[in-house]
């Protein structure tokens, strides 16, 4: 079950309800002056107020949802099986992952989210108290990397937009962490950027090292076969409410987030599927199609007097699994 981009009606009706009399206009100064710390390589250290958090919340909270709602989607397509009773949000800051979590795995019991910011679990827990699968919910202090140890094994762990917030040393350490506690699956997500791509990049040679299967994006566990400048990232469309397009600043309903992912198994993948890696080019005699296969990168071409062939490839998406015929 392919779940959507956009916030589930319980964590919209929860963020609305916070938002009851705050200023937009404060909210985007806030949220200009968070986002610039996060772009310059800093870390949610300036969210130290509920404002902040609310202004954070606002402006990230439905990109962010959106990027992990399709990587989890990734994820149950290639391991259909799936169904895990416990979960682990490392860095989990409002709780964002978590909630995309819930929606994608009805199996889903016990949620545990980590973070070191106290402002973020704050709202986070006020966020989730009214959920019908999140009231429950165990947030625990401290950051990501000395607490972990601490922490149960969970069937399913995922990190969300975290792991650019550390040095490379503490990359590699809190790779190793997340993966020792994952029971069945690691999901781990990234800005697509270029910077984005190489942190994944580095922790998945560490994990397939380790012994992980890449369920996706990748259909293989050999190197990445793109090479500079180009980089592997996808993009989500997702709809802006009225309060988020005040408080970015923009005029067009939609945001479109680029984001990069990798999703790690225990167990090998039933099935390898080719992955889409840019927006098809539909010209009137072919489709190209720039896919990942388990052979390397390859410029698929299918010719429109391939009526069913091509009928197929015109409704391939930008990071799309396209399964074998064998």
């Amino acid at each position: 079950m392919m779940i959507a981009p956009t916030l589930p009606a319980e964590l919209k009706a929860a963020l609305d309800g916070k938002l009851q009399g705050f200023s937009r206009t404060d909210a985007a100064l806030r949220s200009q002056k968070i986002s610039t710390t996060y772009r310059a390589g800093g870390g949610s250290g300036t969210i130290k107020s509920e404002a902040d958090a609310l202004a954070y919340a606002l402006a990230r909270m439905p990109a962010t949802y959106a990027a992990v709602a399709a990587s989890l989607n990734a994820l149950t397509e290639i391991a259909p099986s799936l169904a895990p009773e416990t979960l682990l949000d490392v860095g989990a800051g409002p709780g964002t992952a978590s909630w995309a979590a819930a929606e994608a795995f009805p199996s889903l019991q016990d949620f545990t989210l980590l973070d070191a910011n106290a402002t973020l679990s704050r709202l986070a827990l006020e966020l989730a108290r009214d959920s019908t699968r999140l009231a429950e919910c165990r947030y625990l202090p401290g950051d990501a990397g000395g607490n972990l140890a601490e922490v149960s094994q969970a069937d399913l762990v995922v990190a969300s937009y975290v792991i650019g917030e550390l040095s490379e040393a503490d990359q590699c350490k809190l790779a190793e962490a997340m993966w020792a506690k994952a029971r069945h699956a690691l999901v781990v997500i990234e800005p697509g950027t270029p910077a984005g791509y190489a942190r994944i990049l580095a922790l998945r040679q560490q994990l397939i090292a380790a012994g992980a299967f890449v369920a996706a994006p990748c259909p293989h566990e050999k190197p990445c076969p793109l090479t500079a400048p180009d980089w592997c990232h996808f993009s989500q469309r997702l709809p802006r409410s009225q309060a988020h397009r005040q408080i970015k600043g923009a005029e067009v309903p939609f945001e479109d987030e680029r984001f990069i992912y990798v999703a790690l198994t225990r167990a090998p993948p039933a099935t390898r599927a080719a992955r889409v890696l840019a927006p098809p080019d539909v010209g009137k005699a072919e489709i190209t199609a720039k896919l990942c296969t388990e052979g390397g990168v390859e410029l698929a071409k299918v010719p429109r007097r391939d009526k069913a062939a091509y009928a197929d490839a015109r409704r391939w998406r930008w990071g799309e699994a396209i399964m074998s015929e064998s």
